[in-house]
């Protein structure tokens, strides 16, 4: 088998990553890591299509004398007898605004894995080679950015210290203040005082409406939270009651037509009397 990949990291960045079992733990994708097991030991999930295999083994990685890593690797299936043997060669090169991941190896494997398609397991094999070059530059690039963030915090702190040394007494404030101008008050002066205008008549009306707002809520206290809420309120603020309609008591009301009726007796009576005369 072999693979390439390219990364936009330098080489040397990615030896630091490759040289700490640690990190290159954390690179490799999908790896759980065993509690108390050795730093690239734990269970792998490879997916192959539609089927995923699980595997439970350790890895080791070993730097050569030319510059390149040596990868062994043994892992048995979690649910199964199947099992893999792996021996890997990583090599970086140079490149440009980069450099070149190159995988050489072989591999040997039985169990379930062996049922499915070459095709589809070479496939698998190639996007975890793939992920595992992304991780190892994406770790190499956050250890850059860290060690910038503390150079820059570093330089920041000396400048501030270098700042604090070169200021006067001038800049911390330790000479004389000028004297602060007076302010010219009303009292002495010509200027005529204030006169009351319409605004002033609007605030003493406010302030009279504020007043009768706190009598208000002052009778309002010690009362329950029925009564507070049936009671009208008082003052310049109760309601202003319905004009009443005067309406005449029952017995006026036939007064009109029984003095009306008792005229036009008398009147019919008093012409009879006088006929019969």
């Amino acid at each position: 088998m072999e693979h390439e990949v390219f990364v936009p990291v330098p080489a040397e960045r990615l030896r630091e990553v490759l040289d700490d079992p640690a990190r290159v733990a954390r690179a490799v994708p999908g790896l759980q890591q065993d509690a108390g097991a050795e730093p690239v030991a734990g269970r792998l999930k490879i997916r192959v299509g539609s089927h995923s295999v699980t595997y439970r083994g350790a890895v080791r990685v070993s730097r050569r004398e030319d510059g390149s890593y040596a990868v062994e690797g043994e892992a048995e299936e979690s649910r199964g007898s199947g099992s893999v043997e792996l021996t890997l060669r990583i090599a970086l090169r140079e490149a440009e605004d980069g450099c070149t991941v190159r995988y050489d190896g072989t591999a040997s494997a039985d169990g379930r894995i062996t049922d499915l398609p070459a095709e589809a397991v070479e496939g698998a094999v190639t996007r975890l080679l793939n992920r595992f070059a992304e991780h190892l530059a994406t770790a190499a690039t956050q250890d850059t950015n860290d060690t910038n963030d503390a150079n820059g915090t570093d330089d920041e702190r000396a400048g501030a210290g270098a700042g604090a040394e070169e200021q006067t007494p001038a800049d911390l404030g330790l000479t004389e203040e000028p004297p602060v101008p007076e302010r010219p008050s009303a009292f002495g002066s010509d200027r005529p005082a204030p006169s009351h205008g319409p605004a002033d008549e609007e605030d003493e009306e406010e302030d009279e409406d504020i007043a009768e707002a706190a009598h208000a809520r002052r009778t309002m206290i010690g009362r329950s939270a029925e009564e507070v809420d049936h009671a009208p309120p008082r003052g310049r603020y109760a309601p202003v009651p319905a004009p009443q309609t005067v309406s005449p008591p029952a017995p006026l009301r036939w007064a009109a037509p029984a003095a009306a009726l008792a005229v036009a007796s008398a009147i019919v009576a008093v012409r009879a009397l006088r006929r019969r005369r």
